[in-house]
């Protein structure tokens, strides 16, 4: 792609079983791409195999999602690695302690909240204040059927995701005019790092579907989607549970 044209997209979270899936999908359409997350010598390892595979430009930048006060300069740093032609912003960062580990140290509670939350919702908050004058572009983030509706096994994780789709809402709303995209993915469970071994795993998705959901949504400019598609019944009948049967519920 001759560089005038060049369309760039950063995905946080690229280390991610789902991040490495996107980008994979995106250098497949000749994206330029910006990856980010902790392990850089992972996200160089990727970005190796795309720049041979697909012939795109693919650069990485680290990234930590605790550190909320320095979200502004990695923002800065990620539009001068783009050259100023950010296309679009993906956002997969997650957390999932278990529930009973929180229950017992708040730690994990904040780390949950600012991971799932605070730290998207600041990144979303720089995109937006990006995409808004130039009416183009898409800003991404996963949330979870968890943020559905509170159930006693991951409430902590759940109430974050929960968060992040109230503020997706209310950035979409905002930018309505401005032509940008506000995309809430809303997985359900997904064969990841995050969520192996956890007990009571059922119609488990592969990284790569999920991925090809969130591309294809973001081509037909959706406000959201649960994927695999089927989560959207399966949480429509738990959130129209009684209360007084759910809270005999083991879930």
């Amino acid at each position: 792609m001759n560089a005038s044209n060049q369309k760039w997209v950063l995905i946080v979270g690229a280390s991610s079983a789902i991040g490495r899936a996107l980008a994979r999908r995106f250098a497949a359409s000749h994206y330029s791409l910006l990856l980010a997350a902790r392990d850089l010598e992972d996200l160089t390892h990727t970005a190796t195999d795309l720049q041979v595979r697909h012939q795109v430009e693919v650069r990485t930048i680290e990234f930590n999602a605790t550190e909320v006060q320095n979200h502004g300069s990695f923002w800065n740093k990620c539009q001068e690695l783009s050259d100023g032609k950010l296309e679009g912003v993906i956002l997969l960062q997650g957390f999932l302690p278990v529930q009973s580990e929180v229950q017992r140290d708040l730690t994990l509670l904040e780390q949950t909240i600012t991971i799932n939350y605070t730290s998207p919702s600041a990144l979303l908050t720089l995109a937006a204040n990006y995409f808004s004058p130039l009416n183009h572009g898409f800003l991404v983030a996963v949330s979870s059927v968890a943020g559905d509706r509170g159930r006693q096994s991951n409430y902590a994780y759940g109430s974050a995701k929960a968060a992040l789709t109230t503020f997706m809402q209310g950035l979409r709303q905002r930018l309505a005019k401005s032509n940008v995209t506000v995309l809430t993915v809303k997985p359900g469970f997904v064969d990841t790092a995050m969520t192996w071994g956890l007990p009571g795993m059922f119609l488990v998705a592969s990284p790569d579907r999920v991925a090809n959901d969130i591309f294809k949504a973001i081509r037909r400019r959706r406000n959201e989607i649960y994927t695999p598609w089927f989560w959207r019944y399966i949480m429509l009948i738990i959130r129209h549970i009684p209360t007084f049967i759910f809270n005999r519920l083991k879930l």
